[in-house]
């Protein structure tokens, strides 16, 4: 009898343990458990391992997630402290698994929804200013297309920006939305932009209140337990003023350092006087001297500060109130950057504009693009906790290394963070790079000027080929160049003809390899037997726009199909081998050493825009507006590539990098597409172009038909000159005054006037 009582005992003890081990397990990992802020995790910029085991989203969750959706209280202490509804399903995702590679082996191409249809008052649903600038940044860019069959990613029309529930951009009823979309296919392939996440008190990094499955987050303010490496991207945060294009320049200038700031370490900005974030804000008034760290904060913010305020914030205001935030910017050498409520802060944008060198004091914040950048060049480290060494750390940095990452904190401004465009650029690139068979730019590219967004890797196999990459990586252009004639008027070919003298001219050349003519003139080609001998160097001649055959000494080349463009003279073609290309209109007057001198100045520039004829912009006070010249002053913009020389890398930047907008102002005024070319060059090299001493008595163009004599010619280049600046979203031009003169350039000046006599000839 005792033994089956021990028997029974036993069963019953062991169906007991296995109920608490399965049932409670099951409880442990309920969907039915509301989800908890995690005050401490996003503290830390991070969750609890638990956390990262998938979950599901139970009908309790989601009845609890509508009804704060309908909760319009705009009172932190009306929000309940289970309003911080968590993205429930957190994939451990990488590209391998959570992406559809297939979609992205013809083109890297992204759609966006369009917007939702009207609600039943005749609104449309909410969107933020800065969602529609990332919006139209993408729709009129070479990434959109209308089809989403064509889609390698897709962008959603509903605003994710803002996920914080107090916030009046927050939009509600997004599970729902996405459910509707047809091709949502549970995130995989899309991207989803966030700036914030979670509401007070806790801020919780992971709460965006919707499930965002296999999409990859562009995600500010991540921590490193958040981020999915090799998946998500983290991102700046920005302002809702932030520009949609180009924007201001970085505040460096290269000619004003070293220089000796008035202050060594700056902040002004808001602390907290409880919740999360609060600690590192309030305590930097230890390390404020007044003298060469000013570090004052203020606690007047929010309706209730009064009622939280703390002994110390009378005295921080009066402290906080004497100094200019953008003077303490301009005149410090280190800014301060601190974590607020969330781990990024606009302080990171604002100190990387104005060359002061962040000082970041955000524990397990990844900085934005990191995969990518490297942030040692740019931006120094501290640790929260050890926050009274800071000091010490700024004050060991030697003058060298502060000249060095003051000079790269412009160079990335400029490059990645200066817009709302670059910023959406930069992430679509770290995403196209992570392709199958796509090349990958070195670091070097990546943290170099000018950077990746304007270095194609599908231009050549190597780096060295790239223009402003030669000087640096000790390599030299290739020799010779191409000479590309573009011929619009086509006037009767033979011996007394400009065209046929300037094919014999660039014949007579030690430097020329090839000669390219394109043929956009309505008349027939010439025969082959009209065309001058070229003494064995090829001579290919291309029709474009028509159906005609090319032909010339050389190999028959293609013919350009559809209509005519005169943005067709810079298309990247097959037979342009050599990296100088030589640009030229069919009526320039030029003689062989006047070539042959400007390619040699070329060698020495080959980033640069070099050539004869210049041009100038300026501001017009009276019009508002840019205006464009062709007096002859001190100083000049722009060098016509009518007859000049430019790196064979700006075709292809040209035709496959461009704005479509630019590409189409040229098109329909069959004008300005020399213009445009300086502009594309001036933004790549932030440097202008240089002009070399012509002969005496020099003429840009012959008189007659040409259709430059057209007086709207003229108002046409003014007003092509004002929509580039308006799509860039800045002037690119700078001006110079330097001109390159072949009596003092290099050698000798005896030797020089033997060198080049014939520039020295008066008249044409």
């Amino acid at each position: 009898m005792q033994a089956k009582k021990r028997y029974i005992l036993v069963f019953v003890s062991c169906a007991f343990l296995a109920y608490a081990y399965f049932g409670g397990y099951r409880l442990k990992v309920s969907p039915l458990r509301p989800r908890r802020a995690q005050h401490e995790s996003a503290k830390d910029g991070g969750v609890q391992p638990h956390e990262q085991l998938p979950g599901f989203l139970g009908s309790l969750e989601l009845l609890e997630l509508q009804k704060l959706q309908g909760n319009t209280s705009r009172n932190p202490e009306d929000i309940p402290k289970s309003s911080s509804i968590t993205s429930t399903r957190r994939y451990d995702c990488r590209m391998e698994t959570c992406f559809d590679f297939t979609r992205c082996y013809d083109r890297f191409l992204v759609y966006v929804y369009p917007p939702e249809p009207l609600n039943s008052l005749g609104a449309a649903p909410p969107s933020s200013a800065n969602y529609q600038k990332i919006l139209t940044a993408i729709q009129e860019s070479r990434y959109h297309t209308s089809d989403p069959t064509a889609a390698c990613l897709f962008v959603l029309g509903i605003d994710t920006l803002d996920r914080d529930l107090l916030s009046d951009d927050y939009v509600r009823n997004v599970p729902s939305r996405l459910a509707r979309l047809p091709h949502w296919n549970n995130g995989r392939n899309h991207i989803i932009f966030n700036l914030y996440s979670g509401t007070w008190p806790d801020y919780a990094e992971n709460s965006l209140g919707f499930d965002a499955g296999e999409a990859i987050l562009a995600k500010a303010s991540m921590g490193v337990l958040q981020l999915r490496h090799g998946f998500d991207v983290s991102i700046p945060l920005f302002h809702k003023q932030f520009p949609l294009r180009a924007g201001a320049t970085g505040s460096v200038q290269s000619n004003n350092f070293p220089a000796n700031k008035k202050y060594l370490l700056a902040f002004k900005g808001k602390r907290y006087v409880h919740g999360i974030g609060s600690e590192t804000r309030n305590s930097l008034f230890h390390l404020h001297n007044g003298r060469d760290m000013v570090l004052v904060t203020t606690c007047r913010h929010g309706k209730s500060w009064r009622e939280l305020q703390d002994n110390r914030c009378d005295e921080d205001n009066r402290e906080y109130d004497r100094y200019d935030y953008e003077t303490l910017l301009q005149n410090s050498t280190f800014c301060l950057v601190p974590r607020g409520r969330r781990l990024g802060s606009f302080r990171f944008l604002e100190a990387l504009q104005a060359g002061c060198i962040p000082v970041l004091l955000s524990n397990a914040w990844v900085l934005p693009f990191e995969s990518k950048i490297d942030w040692k060049q740019a931006a120094i480290w501290a640790d929260e906790r050890l926050l009274l060494q800071v000091p010490d750390i700024v004050r060991s940095i030697p003058p060298e290394r502060i000249f060095a990452l003051r000079q790269q904190t412009q160079v990335l401004w400029e490059r990645y963070f200066g817009s709302i465009e670059k910023i959406v650029f930069t992430t679509f690139e770290i995403i196209r790079e992570r392709l199958p068979d796509y090349p990958v730019r070195s670091s070097l590219v990546w943290n170099s000027s000018p950077g990746a967004l304007l270095t194609l890797p599908t231009f050549a196999d190597s780096s060295r080929y790239m223009p402003f990459l030669l000087n640096s990586m000790g390599a030299e252009p290739r020799h010779n160049y191409t000479a590309v004639i573009y011929v619009q008027i086509g006037a009767a070919l033979g011996p007394n003809a400009a065209l046929y003298k300037l094919v014999r001219t660039i014949t007579k050349s030690q430097f020329v390899e090839r000669i390219l003519v394109l043929w956009a003139a309505d008349r027939p080609l010439p025969l082959k037997k009209r065309w001058p001998p070229t003494n064995h160097i090829p001579l290919h001649v291309i029709s474009l726009g028509g159906s005609t055959r090319s032909q010339g000494a050389g190999p028959t080349s293609q013919t350009t199909e559809g209509r005519p463009s005169i943005s067709q003279r810079f298309l990247p073609y097959d037979e342009i081998q050599t990296d100088a290309v030589l640009s030229l209109d069919e009526d320039a007057i030029l003689n062989t050493d006047e070539l042959d001198f400007a390619y040699t100045v070329w060698r020495d520039f080959p980033e640069r825009i070099v050539g004869y004829p210049a041009r100038a912009h300026f501001w017009d006070d009276s019009k508002n507006a840019w205006g464009y010249t062709s007096k002859w002053t001190n100083y000049y913009s722009i060098v016509l590539t009518g007859a000049a020389f430019y790196h064979r890398y700006y075709n292809y930047l040209y035709t496959n990098w461009l704005s479509l907008l630019l590409l189409k102002t040229v098109q329909q005024s069959s004008n300005c597409e020399d213009i445009l070319m300086n502009l594309l060059v001036s933004h790549v090299t932030r440097k202008p172009p240089i002009k070399v001493t012509q002969r005496k008595g020099y003429k840009d163009r012959e008189t007659g038909r040409s259709p430059w004599n057209d007086p709207d010619h003229f108002i046409q280049r003014q007003s092509c000159l004002n929509t580039f600046a308006a799509v860039f979203g800045y002037m690119p031009l700078i001006r110079s005054n330097l001109r390159m003169d072949p009596m003092l350039y290099r050698d000798p000046v005896s030797n020089l006037r033997k060198k080049y006599r014939q520039i020295e000839l008066v008249g044409s």
